[in-house]
């Protein structure tokens, strides 16, 4: 056992732990000079993404995929670390590559939908929030996002059956997609709410 390699990994996820964050960081780098490791570097792109260190989390994110390819959590991390960052064609590749490594990753069907409407593709994004809603059925925010998204993308007839849809356990949120959405022949729809 490498006990100063363990100590580095020890001392960075107790300091994660009580929110010292730079500490953490430091003892992450060390121990990932030490041994390489996908772990260590997507702890590091963690922390970084969480000051909105975008650029920095990127090249962690990058790093832990290198050494663990195809692993579809850094792979999500990746595209959200591109998309935060303002790259949101890279983000799609990313999110992309998530979804193909495991399909079932509704937080990756979520965020490809969001990097594709960032750059006006809004068919493409609708297509991902229906797999969205299909994984995540009761998620009011892709719910709605789907909704604007064929709003945008003219696809009337679906935008319909998404308020409704929506309206049955989200009332408030469909109320402010049919808002939003600005079409006066889905008025009717609308619920009174008593708040």
């Amino acid at each position: 056992m490498n006990f100063d390699l363990w100590r580095h990994q020890a001392r960075a996820w107790v300091f994660h732990f009580i929110g010292r964050d730079a500490w953490a960081y430091d003892e992450y780098v060390a121990a990932f000079d030490r041994a390489p490791s996908a772990r260590a570097a997507s702890h590091l792109g963690f922390i970084a993404c969480s000051h909105r260190r975008f650029e920095e989390g990127v090249r962690w994110f990058e790093a832990a995929q290198r050494l663990e390819p195809g692993n579809a959590d850094t792979l999500f991390n990746l595209g959200y670390a591109l998309e935060q960052g303002g790259r949101p064609a890279e983000a799609c590749t990313a999110f992309a590559q998530a979804v193909q490594a495991k399909p079932t990753l509704d937080r990756a069907w979520y965020g490809l939908a969001t990097a594709q409407a960032r750059q006006g593709h809004h068919a493409e994004a609708a297509q991902a929030l229906e797999e969205t809603v299909r994984l995540q059925p009761m998620h009011g925010e892709a719910w709605y996002h789907l909704g604007m998204a064929c709003h945008l993308s003219a696809q009337a007839e679906r935008l319909q059956e998404v308020i409704v849809s929506l309206k049955r356990f989200d009332p408030k949120r469909a109320n402010q997609l049919i808002l939003d959405c600005g079409r006066a022949e889905f008025a009717h729809l609308r619920s009174e709410l008593p708040f």
